[in-house]
């Protein structure tokens, strides 16, 4: 199993090998690796030296494999979502089953053909690290799990960006970037660009710009009505929520974010209370891990409860608006006013 970094470092420096299985929820960077590997690859011509298989064509991959690529050395074969890594349910497939077992053989038995002919890439969104094709392919090639990137790699993947552009960006600034813009990699590098268009060669990235330029996730906004909320901020809370409806966010979606953050809030209290582990309380992602502290900051602002109310009070808002018994701007409005006096 090949870290991301290492498979990076792999195609960084021209070294192409002939079978790879990319998978996982980090898309943007899978497919930046997928692209490294079709240009080292070089020209393609789809159906010559080409052949991309999805599950309507899978069975046909071991003939594709076979055939020449006529005027060329090798063939690229990309299988994305092919289901022929996937792990099955209660219902096997029987026909894809047998595919499964005929390529892991042919694969085992002709090492040396596809090496010399073909580069293979499978990409699934999961797949079966049990099953007889997996455990070949982790024999002969590379296998990389794509997971979400913890906030140190994302900090350190942000920081090399700045560098290349000569733009700095002090640590506690580039965490409040990413505590303010999440963690999805494409989403992070087009707000960074911007940053440092603004910034320019030699300049400085501020607190200030990522404010003033970048588009911030609900979530962390959120976070800044409930800080408000919690230091009885009443003017400053109604004002993060008109701005949010300014910004053209549903009415809906801001009520279950509140919700949920306000859950999330409650079930912090009762972890730290029973001295449990926050991380598995709020089942976070590996690249969530940095809210923790968050988390447990804002939840000091509520009593255990007062939370319960809060949340009972955001239902009940829910069901009064469902049957147009209020109006869900001044439904919410109401309940920041309530908790802030």
């Amino acid at each position: 199993m090949l870290k991301i970094e290492e498979l990076e470092k792999e195609l960084n420096n021209g070294i192409l090998k002939s079978i790879y299985v990319l998978y996982g929820e980090e898309l943007f960077l899978l497919e930046n690796s997928l692209r490294k590997i079709k240009k080292l690859f070089g020209e393609c011509i789809k159906g010559i030296n080409y052949i991309p298989i999805d599950d309507t064509n899978i069975a046909e991959i071991i003939s594709d494999i076979e055939t020449p690529a006529f005027g060329y050395e090798k063939k690229l074969i990309i299988a994305r979502n092919s289901g022929i890594l996937k792990k099955e349910g209660k219902r096997k497939n029987a026909e894809l089953a047998k595919i499964k077992d005929r390529l892991a053989e042919y694969l085992e038995d002709n090492r040396k053909f596809i090496e010399e002919s073909v580069v293979l890439v499978f990409i699934e969104e999961d797949i079966d690290n049990k099953s007889k094709l997996y455990k070949t392919i982790e024999k002969i090639g590379d296998i990389c799990d794509f997971a979400y990137q913890k906030p140190i790699e994302i900090e350190k993947r942000i920081k090399t960006i700045c560098n290349a552009y000569k733009v700095k960006i002090t640590d506690a600034d580039l965490r409040y970037f990413i505590e303010s813009c999440g963690t999805n990699m494409q989403e992070l590098i087009n707000e960074i660009r911007k940053l440092i268009e603004y910034a320019g060669e030699n300049g400085t990235i501020q607190k200030e710009d990522i404010d003033n330029l970048c588009i911030k996730k609900l979530e962390s906004v959120i976070f800044d009505l409930t800080d408000n909320l919690g230091k009885k901020e009443t003017g400053k809370a109604l004002q993060v929520l008109k701005n949010l409806i300014y910004a053209k966010e549903p009415l809906q979606k801001i009520l279950i974010t509140l919700y949920n953050h306000f859950k999330k809030l409650y079930l912090t209290k009762i972890a730290v209370k029973n001295g449990k582990d926050i991380i598995t309380s709020l089942n976070l992602k590996p690249n969530q891990t940095f809210l923790v502290n968050k988390y447990k900051m804002q939840a000091k602002y509520f009593e255990e409860e007062e939370l319960k109310a809060i949340l009972q009070n955001l239902r009940d808002l829910d069901y009064h608006y469902k049957i147009g018994f209020i109006d869900l701007q001044i439904g919410l409005e109401s309940i920041l006013c309530r908790y802030c006096s």
